[in-house]
């Protein structure tokens, strides 16, 4: 059987991903994996150095995706099939161009999948700017997490592959770093392995700091094992400290059986130099997926959810019940996760991978010898795929990466675009053509040519803000108006000038038709400053004037749920609760009845004294469908209200 890369429709039960949260995400990121100071002691120099280099404080200018829920209803996904004799993969380029599945189909007709395949399309709030969705392999860039193109378009078309074949190639522009990318996969006629060509570009003057982590989840049983060839790792909890410890086993228990754990944690493994870098997840059976690369691709880890109480329900709340559970086994261009990679100004990082099936002996595999467990493991692909196979074909593959597209099939986000026209770039094999500029991009356009920032024809939120020091500098010099004022404070906040931002602010509400925008980026930069009563103040004013000003419809509503949510909490904190109820008294009932929204209701009825009520709320039953990753806020407020267990169903507890 030749190989086949055609066109398909994936129908799974989904919900719905929401409108963009049109608030500009000022405050500094909520990511679960940050490192200590004081834990950075004693770490290797190179590890210390890159931990430290250009950490992300925000995700601007990327927006928040937190306006989905958890009813899931049958929806169509476009998607990819690239299929050969012996391996079927399976494509997403709507969802980050996530490979939803890897089948491997055997000599007497059977198929094996090779992955955690989630049976349902169900966001949670894991990406950096929220929605995420879990199983498959996703292609993570940007910075330490899940990527903010988790669950967006990529361009999507098809390049003549090095064996003569065809071949699928995704890209997109990452805005966190401003950095384009692409991801190249094809698979040779009869061969058992899919090769994932990636590039990572520069084109900058100036260096720029590079994250990519592979992440592969795979089905995970109580006979699965993760071998690599590995003696040591550093252990990553969410008590937030990273420990150096053998391999396989420490603290009691063989740490390379995800189940053999209560709470979640990350192991990060310490290849010796030298050593080809793979990882592979085998059954009981000894059979199972494989993951190689090229030696630029040098990090390995597992991520594990535990076998306690929390993991067990995080993992039920990203599918359905009576589905399997799942680890991931990931690659990256770091040793941890927590460390970013200069790339020099002009340059660029490129590797290949490999992902296959793989069949060892299970005897072997898990037995007690360690060594003996990884060496058979590591001959068994050796034979399957020998290292200079690998390396022949990233060498083949790297030509073909500048091959212009032959066939658009998917076209992603007009953000490239804007940054090509405004730098007069040049990215061979990885267009992004101006025609592809749409309406979030047509204001920055004007600025680019005019030097003004454009006032809208009709009354509508602000669309999003750029904050890049190029466009700062063209906001700056543009005319002063108010909606150019927002946008610059905007900027100048992101570069870490809070003082400038919050007078730029200051200035565009003196003449301001729309006061809430500008309200609500004080009331942040109140908030962060410790000035609880003002920030309260500020939130009260800007709900009132965009009651007053919403003109109904999708985005209308999308601000209305996130002011209303940032004033609740803030005149919460600030222990005003009549505020607070006069906030709630005006949101849609709808809102009202969002799962974020009833767990509001219940501190705010605590605040009010009424413990009854608050409880109640439970009793009913809510789930808040973007609780953020190690985010305690449900078990905190239960226990607040009484002395009794946390109900399973509100434990999402990651660390003792």
């Amino acid at each position: 059987m030749a190989t086949t890369v055609r066109r398909a429709v994936l129908t799974l039960p989904a919900a719905p991903l929401g409108p963009e949260n049109p608030l500009p995400a000022l405050r500094t990121l909520d990511e679960a994996h940050v490192l200590d100071e004081r834990a950075r002691d004693g770490l290797p120099r190179e590890m210390a150095r890159q931990i430290g280099y250009a950490p992300l404080r925000g995700v601007l200018p990327a927006r928040i995706l937190d306006g989905y829920g958890r009813e899931r209803s049958e929806r169509e996904f476009e998607a990819v099939v690239i299929e050969n004799a012996r391996l079927r993969a399976t494509v997403l380029p709507e969802l980050g161009g996530r490979v939803h599945s890897l089948t491997e189909k055997t000599p007497d007709g059977a198929e094996r999948e090779l992955l955690y395949r989630n049976p349902v399309f169900q966001p949670a709030a894991f990406a950096l700017n929220g929605a995420w969705f879990s199983g498959g392999i996703e292609w993570n860039i940007g910075a330490t997490g899940h990527t903010t193109l988790s669950c967006a378009t990529l361009h999507t078309a098809l390049v003549p592959a090095p064996d003569g074949g065809t071949m699928l190639r995704m890209w997109e522009w990452e805005r966190l770093r401003d950095l384009p990318f692409q991801v190249d996969l094809w698979l040779p006629e009869d061969s058992a392995f899919l090769y994932v060509g990636v590039r990572v570009r520069n084109p900058h003057e100036r260096p720029a700091p590079v994250y990519w982590w592979s992440n592969i989840a795979v089905p995970e049983h109580e006979g699965t094992r993760v071998l690599v060839p590995a003696d040591e790792a550093w252990r990553f909890g969410y008590e937030r400290t990273l420990s150096r410890i053998p391999v396989p086993e420490w603290d009691g228990a063989d740490r390379t059986y995800p189940l053999r754990g209560e709470y979640p944690a990350d192991y990060f493994y310490e290849l010796p130099d030298g050593t080809r870098p793979w990882i592979a997840a085998l059954g009981a059976d000894g059979r199972g997926l494989v993951q190689t690369s090229t030696a630029a691709l040098r990090g390995r880890k597992l991520f594990v959810w535990g076998s306690g109480a929390g993991g067990r329900r995080w993992q039920e709340w990203l599918t359905e019940p009576g589905t399997g559970g799942y680890a991931e086994i990931q690659a990256g261009l770091a040793r941890t996760q927590l460390e970013h990679v200069k790339l020099a100004a002009g340059g660029e990082f490129s590797w290949l991978e490999a992902y296959g099936p793989l069949a060892a002996d299970p005897d072997a595999v898990h037995g007690d010898d360690w060594a003996g467990a990884r060496e058979e493991a590591g001959a068994r692909l050796a034979a399957a795929l020998p290292p200079a196979q690998v390396d022949a074909a990233y060498e083949a593959w790297r030509p073909y990466a500048d091959r212009e597209p032959e066939e658009r099939w998917v076209t992603g986000s007009g953000w490239g675009a804007l940054e090509v026209v405004r730098g007069g770039l040049k990215l061979p094999g990885t267009p992004f053509e101006e025609d592809g500029l749409g309406e979030q991009q047509t204001p920055w356009l004007e600025l680019l040519r005019t030097g003004a920032f454009p006032v809208p024809r009709r009354v509508v939120p602000p669309g999003p803000s750029l904050v890049a020091p190029h466009w700062r500098d063209m906001l700056e010099t543009a005319p002063a108006d108010p909606l150019t004022e927002y946008h610059l404070g905007v900027a100048q906040w992101h570069a870490g000038d809070v003082a400038q931002a919050v007078r730029s602010w200051e200035r565009g509400l003196e003449l301001a038709p729309s006061r809430w925008p500008l309200l609500r980026c004080l009331a942040v930069a109140d908030e962060l400053a410790g000035d609880a009563e003002r920030a309260a103040d500020r939130y009260a004013e800007a709900f009132e004037d965009l009651c007053e000003e919403c003109r109904g419809g999708e985005a209308w509503t999308a601000a209305v749920t996130a002011l209303g949510r940032e004033a609740l909490s803030a005149l919460l904190a600030a222990a005003r609760p009549e505020g607070a109820r006069a906030v709630w008294d005006r949101l849609p009932a709808a809102v009202r009845a969002r799962g974020r929204f009833r767990l509001l209701e219940s501190r705010l009825l605590l605040a009010e004294g009424d413990i009854e009520g608050a409880r109640a709320v439970f009793d009913a039953g809510f789930e808040v469908a973007d609780l953020r990753e190690g985010d305690t806020a449900v078990s905190d407020q239960w226990s607040r209200l009484t002395d009794a267990p946390v109900p399973a169903r509100y434990d999402f507890r990651m660390r003792p």
